[in-house]
């Protein structure tokens, strides 16, 4: 076999596995303690979605104004968010509270990927 060829070949091979490798990328999700249902379902079906890719998510849940006196609200939305995600998602960091704003990071299962190659 000739060198050249060798290395056209390893070339060749690396290129095709630089090209299936998927990076685990983070997307943000923005949510508001006021938000309504149908907003918030569209919110999981978007996380459903990154987190089937390989994705983390990261939920940001603002506050403006007084709405911070009721942190509670925002709370109990990102416990809601964590229980209907747990069939496919892992808590990668658990709520925390910024200044005004929480957030939460999902991971996917690793059984939850589904093996899919990304693209």
């Amino acid at each position: 076999m000739h060198y050249s060829k060798y290395k056209y070949e390893q070339h060749k091979k690396e290129q095709k596995a630089k090209k299936l490798h998927h990076q685990s990328r983070l997307k943000e999700l923005r949510l508001r303690p006021v938000s309504e249902e149908h907003d918030i379902q569209v919110r999981l079906n978007q996380a459903k979605g990154f987190l089937k890719k390989g994705n983390r998510v990261l939920f940001n849940l603002f506050f403006k104004g007084r709405e911070i006196s009721h942190k509670e609200l925002g709370y109990k939305l990102l416990e809601r968010i964590k229980r209907e995600l747990k069939d496919v998602s892992k808590i990668d960091k658990p709520v925390t509270k910024e200044g005004y704003r929480l957030t939460l990071v999902l991971s996917p299962n690793s059984a939850s990927t589904g093996g899919e190659q990304p693209r």
